[in-house]
């Protein structure tokens, strides 16, 4: 027999659940972590590939009262959305959307005095106040303003704050290690963010927040939560580290279910090279599975001969290469219809793999995992209103 009988019903070659509803409680058991402190949902990369509006959506009705962004397009597109409230994007360049974020009422970051520049030209353009955080670099060495450069932004951004071109909405920073327990960085961050904030505040700064926390911050550091508190990953149900605890151990819960419909399965014999390169070979008579899915919809090619997918109530393991399209399970001559569920990773409740699974195989994290399922995987929303899921 080359090929078992098809499943009758109609499938989708590949699909990401998006449980709404997971998000939602997901918000609720972050917030209830950081009591006194307000909420970012950071949707950045169209919410770590959650689908950024639904899940801004989401979030918002479950109390968040900040939406969190790196590209000022992403937090337009927001805004072009409908979604209403505080947002904050922080990754720009010069030549930048500056007057676009002004006149749509985003808070942006600012680093350095290039920026300060920048910004304060199109709020002159847009005869508008813009909406400024001024971020410090406190040892992650990415973006940021030096402690030397400090005095320098914090002056200007108040002198064009004192000619109405600016507001100083907050003071922020970015831990390096804060998914390491005990690592020496984080006190030290911490002692060097209050020691700028303070100086800020000294010369006349009045920010509406002051925030470094983000997820494992947010989890385990309650001292850092100060005014805002960021959550990325946790919000989606993910741990920040494995070190830190599972989903589960912070009342979190996985809010992707990665799946594809068996598009083939046949019997093969014995020594019987598999995908490119041979690397894998049949051991004896057995069936494959063909998972109509590969590197072009994000599974990585670091997953071959590793990645785990549960097919029909067992755990297989991609058997050869992944290849761009599609990759290949051994099924041990078991012989599920074409068009059975394989489930690459969710929360874990029916025994399937979990994104940290797929993390621990492919020696990457799980925020890779999630962000990089591709356009062509189709994000099916469920437990979730009709506006979120719009």
């Amino acid at each position: 027999m080359s090929e078992t009988s098809a499943v009758p019903t109609a499938h989708l070659r590949a699909r990401a659940e998006i449980d709404l509803g997971a998000l939602r409680a997901n918000v609720r058991a972050l917030r209830a972590r950081a009591k006194g402190a307000a909420l970012m949902a950071v949707v950045k990369s169209d919410a770590y590939g959650h689908g950024a509006v639904p899940c801004a959506r989401a979030a918002l009705a479950a109390g968040a009262s900040w939406l969190g962004t790196a590209t000022p397009e992403e937090a337009l597109a927001l805004r072009a959305a409908g979604l209403p409230g505080r947002v904050m994007c922080w990754l720009w360049v010069p030549g930048g959307p500056w007057r676009q974020a002004v006149e749509a009422g985003i808070d942006v970051s600012l680093s350095g005095m290039w920026a300060l520049r920048e910004v304060t030209e199109a709020a002159r353009a847009a005869g508008r106040t813009a909406r400024v955080q001024l971020k410090a670099d406190t040892g992650l060495g990415r973006n940021g303003c030096q402690p030397a450069d400090w005095p320098e932004l914090v002056a200007e951004a108040l002198r064009a704050e004192s000619e109405g071109l600016v507001r100083v909405t907050g003071l922020w920073s970015h831990f390096a290690c804060a998914d390491e327990p005990g690592h020496p960085s984080i006190a030290a961050q911490l002692d060097r963010f209050r020691e700028m904030v303070a100086y800020a505040e000294e010369q006349g700064a009045r920010p509406e927040v002051r925030h470094i926390a983000n997820s494992p911050a947010t989890l385990t550091l309650p001292e850092s939560h100060f005014d805002l508190v960021r959550t990325g990953i946790a919000l989606y149900g993910i741990s920040p580290s494995p070190e830190l605890g599972t989903p589960a151990d912070f009342g979190l819960r996985p809010v992707m279910t990665l799946s594809a419909s068996l598009a083939l399965v046949k019997h093969v014999p014995g020594e019987h090279g598999i995908s490119y390169g041979h690397h894998y070979v049949t051991p004896g008579d057995t069936t494959l599975g063909l998972v109509p899915v590969g590197y072009a919809d994000g599974i990585p090619r670091h997953a071959s001969g590793t990645g785990p997918v549960l097919v029909d109530g067992k755990w297989r393991t991609v058997a050869g290469r992944v290849a761009m399209d599609q990759f290949v399970v051994d099924l041990g001559g078991d012989e599920p219809p074409v068009g059975t569920e394989a489930v690459l990773f969710g929360p874990g409740d029916r025994g399937e793999p979990t994104a940290e699974d797929w993390a621990q195989a492919c020696g990457t994290i799980a925020y890779e995992i999630v962000t990089r399922i591709g356009t062509r995987v189709p994000r099916v929303y469920v437990n979730g209103t009709q506006d979120e899921e719009d």
